[in-house]
């Protein structure tokens, strides 16, 4: 259970209510049991987070299981991003029709260090079409990636009509950070918006990306700090 009063204290300048809004509350274990997803959507319902993020396995059943009281969102080409375009945006369709109402994709991570710019636009498009007006969010692995590629990406990811760009998969060598989070909002000037995701595990880390300007927190951690 949550408690409501931790929920409704302030915490800089946002309620435990208003930060948990921003957060997509995450499971994407590879050894995720049902009854784990069904706790992160029971406690998503409860927090009335944006989203729960699980993995495409389980969207169905937890699309059922929440009766649509809250978006499900799930991974594309997660979390590696190596893919083919075909498979993702076949993934998407797929995702969408057992009733995701958010999809995190992955980018080619060779295609933007081979500068095949045209290719990661492509593959933003196609899955943004698959996504058949759902919300789309670009994973850019920022770890990985130099500042002037982090830049760059913005650009794709604005052309290729995606809604967020989104830091990490928390899969890799490391996840969000200030100062990429902050280079990306810088960026995008509004066009799309951020999601910071990875390490978020404290409150304090929470404020500081909102009060930078991130629109959206992945996190697995978070939640339990309202209990």
């Amino acid at each position: 259970m949550l408690n409501k009063e931790k929920l409704t204290q302030k915490y800089g300048n946002y309620t435990g209510y208003e930060i948990l809004s921003y957060c997509d509350h995450t499971i994407l274990k590879q050894d995720a049991k049902w009854e784990d997803v069904k706790r992160i959507c029971d406690e998503g319902m409860m927090g009335k987070t944006a989203s729960v993020c699980i993995s495409p396995s389980y969207v169905k059943q937890a699309f059922e299981y929440t009766e649509n009281k809250l978006p499900i969102c799930t991974v594309v080409g997660f979390p590696n991003g190596y893919m083919t375009t075909k498979t993702k945006a076949f993934e998407t369709a797929d995702a969408v029709k057992n009733g995701a109402r958010e999809i995190d994709m992955v980018i080619n991570i060779g295609h933007l260090k081979n500068k095949k710019y045209d290719e990661l636009l492509d593959d933003i498009k196609a899955v943004k079409e698959a996504c058949s007006g759902k919300l789309l969010k670009v994973i850019i692995e920022t770890c990985l990636l130099t500042d002037d590629e982090k830049r760059k990406m913005c650009e794709i990811v604005i052309n290729g009509g995606a809604e967020y760009i989104k830091t990490s998969t928390g899969f890799s060598t490391n996840g969000a950070t200030l100062h990429d989070a902050k280079l990306m909002v810088d960026e995008c000037q509004g066009k799309i918006k951020v999601k910071a995701a990875g390490g978020i595990k404290t409150i304090d880390d929470a404020v500081n990306y909102l009060d930078i300007g991130v629109s959206r927190l992945g996190t697995s951690s978070l939640i339990k700090l309202f209990g």
